[in-house]
Protein backbone atom coordinates (compact mmCIF):
# COMPACT_ATOMS: atom_id res chain seq x y z
CA UNK A 1 0.00 0.00 0.00
CA UNK A 2 1.47 3.31 -0.89
CA UNK A 3 1.90 5.75 1.70
CA UNK A 4 0.50 9.21 1.63
CA UNK A 5 2.74 11.97 0.68
CA UNK A 6 3.46 13.97 3.89
CA UNK A 7 4.05 17.32 2.56
CA UNK A 8 0.66 17.18 0.70
CA UNK A 9 -1.88 17.99 3.13
CA UNK A 10 -5.29 15.66 2.83
CA UNK A 11 -8.71 17.14 4.31
CA UNK A 12 -10.87 14.27 5.98
CA UNK A 13 -13.56 17.14 6.57
CA UNK A 14 -16.65 16.43 4.75
CA UNK A 15 -17.83 18.67 1.92
CA UNK A 16 -20.15 21.20 2.69
CA UNK A 17 -22.87 22.34 0.51
CA UNK A 18 -22.72 26.17 -0.98
CA UNK A 19 -24.31 28.12 0.91
CA UNK A 20 -27.80 29.78 -0.47
CA UNK A 21 -26.80 32.84 -0.89
CA UNK A 22 -24.43 31.78 -3.25
CA UNK A 23 -27.23 29.30 -4.73
CA UNK A 24 -29.50 32.10 -5.32
CA UNK A 25 -26.50 34.14 -6.96
CA UNK A 26 -25.65 31.21 -9.04
CA UNK A 27 -29.27 30.90 -10.40
CA UNK A 28 -29.40 34.57 -10.97
CA UNK A 29 -26.68 35.13 -12.93
CA UNK A 30 -27.72 31.96 -14.95
CA UNK A 31 -30.97 33.24 -15.20
CA UNK A 32 -29.80 36.54 -16.74
CA UNK A 33 -27.40 34.38 -18.96
CA UNK A 34 -30.18 32.35 -20.42
CA UNK A 35 -32.94 34.81 -20.64
CA UNK A 36 -30.89 36.74 -23.23
CA UNK A 37 -31.05 33.35 -25.40
CA UNK A 38 -34.80 33.23 -26.60
CA UNK A 39 -34.78 36.63 -27.74
CA UNK A 40 -31.74 36.32 -29.67
CA UNK A 41 -33.00 32.69 -30.98
CA UNK A 42 -36.52 34.59 -32.08
CA UNK A 43 -34.21 37.45 -33.64
CA UNK A 44 -32.42 35.22 -35.71
CA UNK A 45 -35.01 32.62 -36.69
CA UNK A 46 -36.88 36.16 -37.78
CA UNK A 47 -34.26 37.22 -40.08
CA UNK A 48 -33.39 33.70 -41.44
CA UNK A 49 -37.29 33.52 -43.14
CA UNK A 50 -36.54 36.76 -44.30
CA UNK A 51 -33.45 36.45 -45.75
CA UNK A 52 -34.68 33.31 -47.38
CA UNK A 53 -37.74 35.02 -48.45
CA UNK A 54 -36.07 38.30 -49.89
CA UNK A 55 -32.86 36.23 -51.03
CA UNK A 56 -33.36 32.86 -52.14
CA UNK A 57 -30.31 32.44 -53.91
CA UNK A 58 -28.07 34.28 -51.32
CA UNK A 59 -30.13 32.18 -48.89
CA UNK A 60 -28.66 28.75 -50.12
CA UNK A 61 -24.96 29.76 -50.50
CA UNK A 62 -24.90 31.55 -47.03
CA UNK A 63 -26.44 28.00 -45.75
CA UNK A 64 -23.86 25.77 -47.70
CA UNK A 65 -20.61 27.75 -47.28
CA UNK A 66 -21.19 29.44 -43.83
CA UNK A 67 -24.24 27.63 -41.76
CA UNK A 68 -23.34 23.79 -42.20
CA UNK A 69 -19.90 24.06 -42.03
CA UNK A 70 -20.07 26.21 -38.82
CA UNK A 71 -22.91 23.79 -37.48
CA UNK A 72 -22.77 20.56 -39.49
CA UNK A 73 -25.39 18.66 -41.76
CA UNK A 74 -27.35 17.44 -39.15
CA UNK A 75 -28.62 21.00 -37.95
CA UNK A 76 -28.65 22.67 -40.32
CA UNK A 77 -31.22 19.62 -41.71
CA UNK A 78 -33.36 19.95 -38.64
CA UNK A 79 -33.14 24.04 -39.43
CA UNK A 80 -34.55 23.52 -43.14
CA UNK A 81 -36.96 21.03 -41.92
CA UNK A 82 -38.32 23.67 -39.33
CA UNK A 83 -38.17 26.72 -41.54
CA UNK A 84 -40.13 25.21 -44.46
CA UNK A 85 -42.62 23.05 -42.72
CA UNK A 86 -43.11 26.46 -40.78
CA UNK A 87 -43.55 27.97 -44.23
CA UNK A 88 -46.19 25.03 -45.38
CA UNK A 89 -48.16 25.52 -42.00
CA UNK A 90 -48.41 29.37 -42.62
CA UNK A 91 -49.62 28.65 -46.48
CA UNK A 92 -52.03 26.42 -45.51
CA UNK A 93 -53.52 28.19 -42.47
CA UNK A 94 -54.17 31.31 -45.15
CA UNK A 95 -54.67 29.42 -48.47
CA UNK A 96 -58.67 30.48 -47.70
CA UNK A 97 -57.76 34.09 -47.65
CA UNK A 98 -55.87 34.56 -50.77
CA UNK A 99 -56.37 33.37 -54.37
CA UNK A 100 -54.11 30.56 -56.01
CA UNK A 101 -52.78 31.96 -59.31
CA UNK A 102 -51.46 29.73 -62.10
CA UNK A 103 -47.62 29.62 -62.94
CA UNK A 104 -46.22 32.14 -64.79
CA UNK A 105 -44.69 30.64 -67.75
CA UNK A 106 -42.13 32.83 -69.80
CA UNK A 107 -44.46 32.87 -72.82
CA UNK A 108 -48.12 31.68 -73.96
CA UNK A 109 -48.92 29.43 -76.22
CA UNK A 110 -52.26 27.64 -78.29
CA UNK A 111 -53.84 24.34 -77.23
CA UNK A 112 -51.85 21.40 -79.08
CA UNK A 113 -52.36 18.13 -80.59
CA UNK A 114 -49.48 16.11 -80.66
CA UNK A 115 -47.01 14.12 -83.13
CA UNK A 116 -45.05 12.05 -81.04
CA UNK A 117 -46.33 13.71 -77.56
CA UNK A 118 -48.82 12.37 -74.98
CA UNK A 119 -50.88 15.20 -74.57
CA UNK A 120 -53.90 13.54 -72.99
CA UNK A 121 -55.40 16.31 -70.80
CA UNK A 122 -54.78 15.44 -66.93
CA UNK A 123 -57.49 15.05 -64.12
CA UNK A 124 -57.61 17.90 -61.48
CA UNK A 125 -57.96 17.18 -58.23
CA UNK A 126 -61.62 17.26 -57.72
CA UNK A 127 -61.50 19.49 -54.25
CA UNK A 128 -60.39 22.59 -56.37
CA UNK A 129 -61.81 24.89 -58.81
CA UNK A 130 -59.43 23.94 -61.93
CA UNK A 131 -57.38 27.00 -62.42
CA UNK A 132 -56.92 28.89 -66.32
CA UNK A 133 -54.88 26.17 -68.41
CA UNK A 134 -54.69 23.57 -65.34
CA UNK A 135 -54.04 19.69 -66.44
CA UNK A 136 -54.18 20.89 -70.32
CA UNK A 137 -50.72 20.43 -72.23
CA UNK A 138 -49.29 23.81 -74.25
CA UNK A 139 -46.78 23.34 -76.87
CA UNK A 140 -43.74 25.15 -75.96
CA UNK A 141 -42.66 26.83 -79.55
CA UNK A 142 -38.78 26.07 -80.60
CA UNK A 143 -37.25 28.45 -83.21
CA UNK A 144 -35.02 25.18 -84.09
CA UNK A 145 -38.25 22.90 -84.50
CA UNK A 146 -40.21 25.27 -86.80
CA UNK A 147 -44.14 23.85 -87.67
CA UNK A 148 -43.04 20.92 -84.97
CA UNK A 149 -44.62 20.47 -81.80
CA UNK A 150 -41.71 18.71 -79.64
CA UNK A 151 -41.80 20.22 -76.15
CA UNK A 152 -45.04 20.78 -74.36
CA UNK A 153 -45.90 21.92 -70.66
CA UNK A 154 -48.56 21.75 -67.72
CA UNK A 155 -49.19 22.36 -64.38
CA UNK A 156 -51.12 19.80 -61.75
CA UNK A 157 -51.99 20.01 -58.19
CA UNK A 158 -51.35 17.12 -56.82
CA UNK A 159 -51.99 17.40 -53.14
CA UNK A 160 -56.02 17.42 -52.12
CA UNK A 161 -54.89 19.00 -48.92
CA UNK A 162 -52.74 22.28 -50.26
CA UNK A 163 -54.36 24.34 -53.12
CA UNK A 164 -51.27 26.33 -53.34
CA UNK A 165 -49.09 23.35 -54.16
CA UNK A 166 -48.57 23.74 -58.27
CA UNK A 167 -46.21 20.96 -59.86
CA UNK A 168 -44.88 22.28 -63.56
CA UNK A 169 -44.50 19.56 -65.93
CA UNK A 170 -42.72 19.63 -68.86
CA UNK A 171 -42.79 17.07 -71.62
CA UNK A 172 -40.44 16.70 -74.43
CA UNK A 173 -40.22 14.49 -77.38
CA UNK A 174 -37.10 12.34 -77.15
CA UNK A 175 -37.06 11.03 -81.04
CA UNK A 176 -36.01 14.34 -81.49
CA UNK A 177 -33.56 14.71 -79.18
CA UNK A 178 -30.84 13.85 -76.83
CA UNK A 179 -30.23 14.23 -73.40
CA UNK A 180 -26.51 14.80 -71.65
CA UNK A 181 -25.29 14.72 -68.07
CA UNK A 182 -22.56 17.13 -66.29
CA UNK A 183 -20.85 16.83 -63.41
CA UNK A 184 -20.62 20.33 -61.76
CA UNK A 185 -17.21 22.06 -60.35
CA UNK A 186 -17.44 20.62 -56.56
CA UNK A 187 -20.23 18.47 -56.57
CA UNK A 188 -20.60 15.42 -56.57
CA UNK A 189 -17.63 14.74 -57.00
CA UNK A 190 -15.37 17.67 -55.78
CA UNK A 191 -15.02 16.15 -52.19
CA UNK A 192 -13.03 12.85 -53.43
CA UNK A 193 -11.02 14.42 -55.68
CA UNK A 194 -13.50 14.34 -59.00
CA UNK A 195 -14.48 17.55 -60.44
CA UNK A 196 -16.37 18.04 -63.26
CA UNK A 197 -16.27 20.41 -66.33
CA UNK A 198 -19.37 22.29 -64.50
CA UNK A 199 -20.67 23.39 -68.62
CA UNK A 200 -22.71 22.14 -71.28
CA UNK A 201 -19.98 20.92 -73.34
CA UNK A 202 -18.48 23.39 -76.15
CA UNK A 203 -19.49 21.49 -79.14
CA UNK A 204 -22.97 21.53 -78.32
CA UNK A 205 -22.71 25.48 -77.50
CA UNK A 206 -21.14 25.92 -80.62
CA UNK A 207 -23.61 23.66 -82.79
CA UNK A 208 -26.31 26.27 -81.91
CA UNK A 209 -28.67 23.29 -80.95
CA UNK A 210 -28.27 23.30 -76.97
CA UNK A 211 -32.85 23.48 -75.59
CA UNK A 212 -32.53 23.32 -72.25
CA UNK A 213 -31.00 22.31 -69.00
CA UNK A 214 -32.34 21.44 -65.67
CA UNK A 215 -31.11 20.56 -61.98
CA UNK A 216 -28.98 17.40 -61.25
CA UNK A 217 -29.04 15.28 -57.98
CA UNK A 218 -28.13 16.26 -54.62
CA UNK A 219 -24.46 17.15 -53.35
CA UNK A 220 -22.34 14.72 -51.90
CA UNK A 221 -22.76 15.11 -48.57
CA UNK A 222 -26.43 14.42 -48.87
CA UNK A 223 -26.38 11.06 -50.15
CA UNK A 224 -22.85 10.10 -52.42
CA UNK A 225 -25.41 8.73 -54.85
CA UNK A 226 -23.19 7.52 -58.04
CA UNK A 227 -22.69 9.14 -61.09
CA UNK A 228 -20.72 8.36 -64.43
CA UNK A 229 -20.23 10.35 -67.14
CA UNK A 230 -17.99 9.03 -70.22
CA UNK A 231 -15.49 7.37 -68.85
CA UNK A 232 -15.21 9.17 -65.85
CA UNK A 233 -17.11 7.85 -62.58
CA UNK A 234 -17.00 11.02 -60.11
CA UNK A 235 -19.10 8.46 -57.42
CA UNK A 236 -19.10 4.90 -57.73
CA UNK A 237 -22.83 3.62 -58.13
CA UNK A 238 -25.02 2.48 -55.40
CA UNK A 239 -27.58 0.19 -54.64
CA UNK A 240 -31.21 0.10 -54.10
CA UNK A 241 -31.15 3.65 -55.97
CA UNK A 242 -33.85 5.02 -58.77
CA UNK A 243 -30.83 5.65 -61.86
CA UNK A 244 -31.28 6.93 -64.86
CA UNK A 245 -29.00 5.73 -67.54
CA UNK A 246 -28.23 7.50 -70.79
CA UNK A 247 -27.27 5.29 -73.87
CA UNK A 248 -24.76 6.89 -76.90
CA UNK A 249 -27.84 6.21 -79.38
CA UNK A 250 -29.47 8.52 -77.44
CA UNK A 251 -32.04 6.05 -75.23
CA UNK A 252 -32.76 6.71 -71.70
CA UNK A 253 -34.37 4.22 -69.06
CA UNK A 254 -34.72 4.75 -65.08
CA UNK A 255 -34.15 1.51 -63.34
CA UNK A 256 -34.04 0.41 -59.70
CA UNK A 257 -30.14 -0.14 -59.81
CA UNK A 258 -29.18 -3.53 -58.01
CA UNK A 259 -25.83 -4.34 -59.00
CA UNK A 260 -27.21 -5.65 -62.59
CA UNK A 261 -25.25 -4.98 -65.98
CA UNK A 262 -26.29 -1.61 -67.69
CA UNK A 263 -25.18 -3.01 -70.98
CA UNK A 264 -23.10 -1.41 -73.63
CA UNK A 265 -22.32 2.39 -74.51
CA UNK A 266 -23.42 3.74 -71.44
CA UNK A 267 -22.83 7.62 -72.26
CA UNK A 268 -23.60 8.57 -68.34
CA UNK A 269 -25.20 7.34 -64.97
CA UNK A 270 -26.67 9.38 -62.28
CA UNK A 271 -28.24 8.20 -59.06
CA UNK A 272 -30.35 10.13 -56.90
CA UNK A 273 -32.52 8.69 -53.62
CA UNK A 274 -34.47 5.54 -54.07
CA UNK A 275 -36.74 5.23 -57.54
CA UNK A 276 -40.40 7.22 -56.89
CA UNK A 277 -42.27 5.22 -59.89
CA UNK A 278 -40.91 1.63 -61.49
CA UNK A 279 -42.95 -0.24 -64.49
CA UNK A 280 -45.84 2.21 -63.59
CA UNK A 281 -46.41 1.17 -59.91
CA UNK A 282 -45.82 4.39 -57.25
CA UNK A 283 -42.38 2.86 -55.15
CA UNK A 284 -43.15 5.89 -52.08
CA UNK A 285 -44.34 3.25 -50.02
CA UNK A 286 -40.36 2.71 -47.62
CA UNK A 287 -40.99 4.94 -44.62
CA UNK A 288 -36.72 4.34 -44.62
CA UNK A 289 -36.72 5.77 -47.59
CA UNK A 290 -37.98 9.40 -46.66
CA UNK A 291 -34.33 9.86 -45.36
CA UNK A 292 -32.87 10.12 -48.67
CA UNK A 293 -35.49 11.93 -50.65
CA UNK A 294 -36.55 14.49 -47.86
CA UNK A 295 -32.51 14.37 -46.66
CA UNK A 296 -33.73 14.19 -43.14
CA UNK A 297 -32.35 13.05 -40.22
CA UNK A 298 -34.94 10.82 -39.92
CA UNK A 299 -37.98 9.16 -41.90
CA UNK A 300 -40.63 10.28 -39.63
CA UNK A 301 -41.57 13.81 -41.27
CA UNK A 302 -41.39 15.07 -44.61
CA UNK A 303 -40.32 18.32 -45.62
CA UNK A 304 -42.44 20.38 -47.48
CA UNK A 305 -40.35 22.09 -50.01
CA UNK A 306 -39.66 22.68 -53.81
CA UNK A 307 -38.87 19.41 -55.59
CA UNK A 308 -38.07 18.40 -58.88
CA UNK A 309 -37.83 15.15 -60.47
CA UNK A 310 -37.19 13.23 -63.99
CA UNK A 311 -39.42 10.56 -65.76
CA UNK A 312 -39.80 8.56 -68.84
CA UNK A 313 -42.98 7.44 -70.68
CA UNK A 314 -43.73 4.58 -72.41
CA UNK A 315 -43.34 6.10 -75.01
CA UNK A 316 -39.91 6.94 -74.12
CA UNK A 317 -40.13 10.45 -73.88
CA UNK A 318 -38.64 12.58 -70.82
CA UNK A 319 -40.93 14.30 -68.18
CA UNK A 320 -39.33 16.61 -66.00
CA UNK A 321 -41.77 18.12 -63.08
CA UNK A 322 -41.11 21.21 -60.30
CA UNK A 323 -42.97 22.56 -58.04
CA UNK A 324 -43.55 23.86 -54.65
CA UNK A 325 -44.56 22.31 -50.84
CA UNK A 326 -44.15 18.89 -52.12
CA UNK A 327 -43.43 15.92 -50.44
CA UNK A 328 -42.11 12.44 -52.45
CA UNK A 329 -45.80 11.61 -52.56
CA UNK A 330 -47.19 14.37 -54.25
CA UNK A 331 -44.28 14.43 -56.34
CA UNK A 332 -44.56 10.86 -57.92
CA UNK A 333 -47.70 11.62 -58.17
CA UNK A 334 -47.92 14.06 -60.07
CA UNK A 335 -45.07 12.56 -62.73
CA UNK A 336 -47.76 9.40 -62.73
CA UNK A 337 -50.55 11.66 -63.84
CA UNK A 338 -48.02 13.03 -66.81
CA UNK A 339 -47.55 9.66 -68.03
CA UNK A 340 -44.02 8.73 -66.54
CA UNK A 341 -43.70 5.22 -65.71
CA UNK A 342 -40.45 5.64 -64.09
CA UNK A 343 -38.81 8.50 -62.28
CA UNK A 344 -37.03 9.31 -59.49
CA UNK A 345 -36.44 12.64 -57.68
CA UNK A 346 -33.90 15.22 -58.51
CA UNK A 347 -32.50 18.21 -56.55
CA UNK A 348 -34.64 19.96 -53.62
CA UNK A 349 -35.27 23.48 -52.49
CA UNK A 350 -35.90 26.87 -53.57
CA UNK A 351 -32.77 28.12 -55.93
CA UNK A 352 -31.60 24.38 -56.60
CA UNK A 353 -34.24 23.69 -58.67
CA UNK A 354 -34.34 24.89 -62.03
CA UNK A 355 -35.04 24.41 -65.48
CA UNK A 356 -33.95 27.01 -68.90
CA UNK A 357 -35.23 27.15 -72.35
CA UNK A 358 -32.60 28.28 -74.68
CA UNK A 359 -32.81 29.74 -78.08
CA UNK A 360 -29.80 29.85 -80.19
CA UNK A 361 -28.83 33.69 -81.23
CA UNK A 362 -26.07 33.97 -83.28
CA UNK A 363 -22.81 31.88 -83.18
CA UNK A 364 -21.94 30.51 -79.59
CA UNK A 365 -24.48 32.47 -78.35
CA UNK A 366 -28.52 31.94 -76.90
CA UNK A 367 -30.86 33.64 -75.20
CA UNK A 368 -32.55 31.79 -72.23
CA UNK A 369 -35.94 31.85 -70.09
CA UNK A 370 -36.78 30.23 -66.55
CA UNK A 371 -39.50 27.98 -67.48
CA UNK A 372 -41.50 29.52 -64.68
CA UNK A 373 -41.03 33.39 -63.62
CA UNK A 374 -40.64 31.30 -60.26
CA UNK A 375 -37.53 29.17 -60.48
CA UNK A 376 -34.07 30.29 -60.41
CA UNK A 377 -32.83 31.74 -63.72
CA UNK A 378 -29.18 29.17 -64.13
CA UNK A 379 -28.28 30.15 -67.68
CA UNK A 380 -25.24 31.72 -67.14
CA UNK A 381 -23.83 29.09 -64.91
CA UNK A 382 -25.09 26.60 -67.40
CA UNK A 383 -22.93 27.88 -70.15
CA UNK A 384 -20.31 29.59 -68.33
CA UNK A 385 -19.56 27.00 -65.07
CA UNK A 386 -21.50 25.93 -61.89
CA UNK A 387 -20.85 23.86 -59.23
CA UNK A 388 -23.29 21.40 -59.15
CA UNK A 389 -24.43 18.47 -61.67
CA UNK A 390 -26.67 19.47 -64.55
CA UNK A 391 -28.60 17.94 -67.43
CA UNK A 392 -28.74 19.44 -71.30
CA UNK A 393 -30.93 18.30 -73.47
CA UNK A 394 -29.85 19.49 -77.16
CA UNK A 395 -31.24 19.15 -80.87
CA UNK A 396 -30.58 15.61 -82.24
Amino acid sequence: MEETPQNIPVSTNPIEPPKSEEKNGNKSRIFRKIKWIFPILAALFIFLILFLKLDTGAAAVFTDSVLRPLIGDRNVIYLEKIFFNSSDTFDRLTSNFRSVNAPQFDQGSANISGNNLNLNPIATNNKFKPLPGEGIWKDHPLNLFPGKEVMAYTFVRSDPQRPYSITTLVQMDMSQMRLGSVAGTQQPGGPVGKPGAGVVPKDIIDSGKLIAAFDGGFQYKDGQFGMIVGGTTFLPLKKNLGTLVGYKDGSLKIIDYTGQSLGNNVAFVRQNCPILIENGKDEVIDQQNRKFWGRLVTGTFDIYTWRSGIGLTAEGNLIFAVGNNLTPDTLATALKAAGAVNAIQLDINPFWVRFNVFEPDGPDKYTSTALTKDLADGSKEYLNGYNKDFFYVYKK
